[in-house]
């Protein structure tokens, strides 16, 4: 009985992990929908390189980091259990690669290929496993003080902070560093645009990336015994508030129409499992409405070129989702409770903390050594002739 149960968890897991791979197809397509066509291969090549170089970093180095967990050890202790913590190792990867692949859309079209290559091994091999081993492994008692002090830990269930808050505050820093296209703002203040180039493939990332959030999300139980279908149903509603907020705010614009659900999901992960329906809703919407007023400030008034708005749609939508989950999830407000907003602020604080200071030490140094920026050339001719010798649709064909 006992295998047949560990054989169940094992396949749950998997599954939970196979959800959340897929997802990295979202990320690609929304990125290669929405930077311009000269830059679509580089899109697709980041995201699956970052996830294999972000393997390699987290399964010799960032897992340990985060669990003091190896993998050392034979094929026979490994397969223990019918192989349970390896396949747990594969979905906490899923979640570890999420990183790289949310910085890609904030710097792409003038990011050097191979610095960020570099820069994927360091903050998922250091950088994102140091937050993730205080939050979901309880590393140097930070959350034993929380408790203490506020009578609850700091709660995010499926990562709102952990991992969406993190990557895009990451992200920020390697923006700003970079900075912003050529002929994106003028000298004389106005603002060139720059419209998605390819809406079909923006809405196929889109609902990628939406299916597997309910993997994401449910999944992250880990466990069969403890999964509940609350966190399916508040998923649901989140997206839903998360698309009208930016339907009605975004006054019908396709591309903040379909980042308003991603926005609603980033911002429930954190209190999926505590909240009532009605609440997450109440925090899909208000992320909704977040990202495409803050998407706006930061693009037009503040002139931060962070080309698919992932500091507005991770970094800030996630840190409102751990905050939320004080909130909503309190009894109070129909939650289940066992939270404290306090804590809630303070563990969200500490994950924006650690991501910025980690983002300027790997950026800053990446810049001052070897450089972020592709040149002005490369820049102009596009990222996809620059790098990798190849446009993503052939202009002609050769007669031979």
């Amino acid at each position: 009985m006992e295998a047949l149960k560990s054989g169940s968890d094992v396949l749950f897991v998997l599954l939970g992990g196979i959800m959340v791979l897929a997802m990295h197809a979202g990320f690609a397509f929304l990125e290669l929908g929405t930077v311009r066509k000269k830059n679509q291969v580089n899109a697709l090549v980041k995201i699956l390189t970052d996830f294999s170089v972000s393997t390699i970093a987290y399964f010799f180095i960032g897992y340990s980091v985060a669990y003091g967990v190896s993998f050392f050890s034979s094929a026979e202790v490994l397969s223990a259990k019918n192989g349970y913590d390896l396949v747990k190792f594969f979905f906490l990867l899923t979640f570890a690669a999420a990183i790289p692949a949310i910085v890609s859309g904030g710097i792409a079209e003038r990011a050097r290929f191979n610095p960020q290559l570099a820069a994927t091994f360091a903050l998922v091999g250091l950088v994102y496993p140091f937050y993730e081993g205080i939050v979901w492994n309880g590393n140097y008692g930070i959350q034993d003080w929380l408790e203490v002090t506020f009578g609850a830990r700091f709660h995010d269930f499926a990562g709102s902070v952990v991992v969406h808050a993190v990557g895009g505050w990451i992200a920020l820093p390697a923006v700003l560093l970079l900075g912003a296209r050529r002929g994106r703002y003028t000298k004389d203040g106005l603002v060139s645009a720059h419209p998605p180039s390819n809406i079909p493939f923006l809405a196929l990332g889109a609902w990628i990336l939406t299916v597997g959030w309910f993997g994401f999300n449910v999944m992250s139980a880990q466990l069969i015994e403890v999964v509940s279908g609350l966190v399916a149903v508040n998923s649901l509603m989140a997206m839903v508030g998360g698309t009208l907020a930016a339907l009605a705010i975004g006054r019908n614009d396709p591309g903040f129409i379909h980042n308003g659900p991603l926005a609603g999901l980033v911002a429930v992960c954190a209190g999926s499992d505590l909240m009532h329906p009605l609440g997450a809703l109440a925090t899909g919407a208000i992320a909704g409405a977040l990202f495409v007023w803050m998407f706006m400030v930061t693009q037009n008034k503040w002139k931060i070129d962070d080309v698919l708005g992932v500091w507005p749609l991770h970094g800030l939508c996630g840190a409102w989702g751990g905050i939320a989950a004080g909130i909503f999830g309190a009894q109070a407000l129909g939650g289940i409770g066992g939270v404290s907003l306090a804590a809630q602020v303070i563990g969200t604080l500490g994950g924006v903390a650690v991501a910025l200071v980690g983002s300027l030490l790997v950026y800053g140094l990446l810049k001052r050594v070897v450089g972020l920026r592709l040149d002005a050339e490369a820049e102009f001719n596009g990222a996809d002739l620059s790098i990798h010798k190849v446009s993503a649709t052939a202009e002609y064909e050769t007669n031979w």
